[in-house]
């Protein structure tokens, strides 16, 4: 079975380039990767960083240049060229309906797998060119399966396209970067913030809590990008998070840097209002580092399964991080838990089982 994917980033996450972001690409990058050591033909369209024709081989995925020009004819070119019988397409994006069409003319069926949260209300979903919202919702209709990230998300995709929805779980990073995992009662006493600095991510909400909390050290990565946020809004966040004393701001650093920041901290601090399932939960929980987040437990998972702590508030925030941090026999005993969660729900085998029976039964 053969699966196609066209998102350049996922290229830059299989080469290990030092710039490589995006949780949506490395979702993909690490899908990908999965279902080749699992049988898969896994191929990726690449533009920009491969010459035209010109393949490579990483990873058991098979990456093809695109060249530059007209995107949605480079992509018709691919798809006819390899003839997939899936494509795979993750994010809420304008372009969704015309390439879910060409697949389709191909002879591939479609996968449309959400990220943000609003990507399942098809109105409120693009982050740009937000007029052109009924071509999203076109591809939403063409696609033969959607998977979204977790039951929240079901929940509240229209009432139509439900039937042909499931949940997929993400693929740790047993398959990613590869972090060396300190017990807790060797590591570091810091909280660990990683993420680009855009608005939805609130690390305007972050600064409120280091200025609050002096006595506890943060160390934060990301860098500036433009990306759901207003102009200057990044730039404004770095001088405020360099002018703090109890913040070490890295900036922007490669994947593999900002997984052993995570796995050598305390705990994780997430102040997002949204996302879908973060990645950095996913990393923290595979390196057995406890989550505190003010807002966002996807399926009620922190709580539910004791992985860390929902705050609600900065001075609830405030206090579950004194507290996990002051308790390093706490933390390993949250660590146990969370190792025990990746392996039974985020491993490869799972995820690969968890995705080729929701596909089973769709003709390809």
């Amino acid at each position: 079975m053969k699966i196609a994917f066209v998102n350049e980033g996922i290229y830059e996450y299989a080469i290990g380039a030092p710039g490589a972001a995006g949780g949506l690409e490395r979702d993909q990058w690490l899908l990908a990767r999965t279902l080749a050591a699992h049988g898969w033909n896994a191929v990726v369209g690449v533009m920009g960083f491969l010459k035209p024709g010109e393949r490579k081989n990483v990873d058991g995925v098979e990456y093809v240049g695109l060249g530059q020009g007209q995107i949605l004819l480079a992509w018709r070119k691919f798809l006819f060229a390899e003839r997939p019988n899936w494509l795979f397409w993750e994010g809420a994006g304008h372009l969704l309906g015309p390439v879910f069409e060409l697949a389709t003319f191909a002879g591939a069926r479609t996968i449309f797998h959400t990220a943000f949260d609003t990507d399942v209300h098809p109105r409120h979903a693009l982050d740009r060119r937000h007029r052109w919202w009924p071509l999203y919702t076109w591809g939403l209709a063409r696609a033969n399966k959607i998977f979204v990230q977790h039951r929240g998300q079901l929940s509240k995709l229209p009432p139509r396209w439900q039937k042909k929805a499931s949940v997929l779980p993400k693929v740790c990073n047993g398959l990613g970067e590869t972090v060396n995992v300190k017990p807790h009662m060797v590591r570091q006493k810091y909280v660990a913030w990683v993420a680009m600095l855009r608005q939805p991510k609130r690390p305007d909400v972050l600064i409120e809590i280091a200025r609050a909390a002096p006595n506890i050290a943060f160390v934060v990565c990301g860098g500036i990008t433009h990306h759901r946020s207003p102009p200057g809004y990044g730039e404004r966040i770095v001088r405020s998070l360099r002018a703090l004393p109890n913040v070490e701001y890295r900036g922007r650093v490669s994947p593999r840097e900002a997984a052993q920041t995570i796995a050598d901290a305390a705990t994780l601090l997430s102040t997002s209002d949204g996302e879908g399932f973060p990645n950095t939960f996913i990393q923290a929980w595979s390196s057995g580092t406890p989550v505190v987040s003010l807002k966002l437990d996807p399926d009620g998972i922190i709580e539910g399964m004791g992985l860390g702590a929902v705050s609600g508030s900065i001075e609830k925030a405030i206090a579950d991080i004194n507290s996990l941090v002051d308790s390093p026999q706490e933390r390993e005993r949250i660590a146990v838990r969370a190792r025990r969660y990746i392996a039974e729900a985020h491993s490869e085998a799972a995820v690969t089982l968890a995705f080729e029976r929701a596909i089973r039964g769709i003709a390809s």
